[in-house]
């Protein structure tokens, strides 16, 4: 088989089975392991998938900057935010990561919620603004123009004093067995750091973050409290994502409130 046809192949069984496993592809193929390992680190060179220990995974297709994101999944990313907002009880402290979808939940917010909304992304602050009974605490570091959020030992250390209701955590990744992860080490570490500090993990994925994997792990599935994901998500999908005894469910205008466990 052609290099050409060998890695369309991976690409295929990619999307349709979610892995590719180096040693058994190579015993089906009749070739090396070091020859799909070739295969996989080129794909992997061009954005194609995400190389993992014996294999690789989906890549996600979520890690443009901010402004190629807004273009991806508005719609679920609408459902996503409104949902999460209706969860917001009165009081509250919630913290908001950046992102296109945790922008949604701030757009979304009834207008006359009185509760606290903590957040390390510039733009997420400006949106909470706009309503005027939300008390909003800016979380400073080094802007990562990227994904237009502060990063870096600042806001890890201003985290360590918080003591959040809910947390709404902003991925790239959500994959059963590589877990919550995004394409930033710094990144990943400030998630870790306001997870740890909110009572409730809830993340909001939009169909191309579900089944895919991003190079820096955050957290397991299990450690979260709530995966929603949009409404028209494949069982299959979901199947696999309960699997791991994580709580998922698909977006809908909820009550008022969250009750997790």
């Amino acid at each position: 088989m052609l290099t050409a046809q060998r890695k369309k192949l991976i690409l295929s069984r990619l999307s349709a089975e979610g892995q590719i496993v180096a040693r058994d592809l190579a015993q089906e193929l009749g070739t090396s392991e070091d020859t799909i390992r070739r295969d996989l680190r080129e794909l992997a060179q061009g954005g194609k998938l995400q190389r993992v220990h014996g294999g690789a995974l989906p890549a996600s297709a979520a890690l443009g900057d901010l402004k190629a994101r807004e273009q991806v999944a508005p719609g679920d990313k609408s459902e996503l935010g409104r949902a999460g907002a209706s969860m917001i009880r009165a009081n509250q402290v919630v913290i908001l990561d950046g992102g296109t979808t945790a922008l949604q939940v701030a757009c979304h917010l009834p207008p006359d919620l009185r509760a606290t909304i903590v957040t390390h992304s510039p733009t997420v602050a400006v949106e909470a603004a706009k309503h005027p009974c939300v008390d909003i605490i800016m979380l400073g570091g080094r802007l990562f123009r990227h994904s237009m959020v502060n990063v870096g030992a600042a806001v890890i250390d201003a985290a360590s004093r918080l003591r959040a209701d809910l947390y709404f955590m902003g991925v790239t990744g959500v994959h059963p067995t590589a877990g919550l992860s995004t394409g930033d080490a710094e990144e990943a570490a400030v998630k870790r750091a306001l997870h740890e500090r909110a009572a409730e993990t809830i993340v909001l994925a939009s169909a191309e973050k579900l089944m895919a994997a991003s190079p820096f792990l955050v957290t397991s599935l299990s450690e979260i409290s709530l995966l929603m994901v949009p409404p028209r998500t494949q069982d299959r999908i979901l199947r696999a994502l309960r699997a791991t005894g994580t709580k998922v469910e698909r977006a809908r205008r909820a009550q008022r409130g969250f009750n997790a466990r």
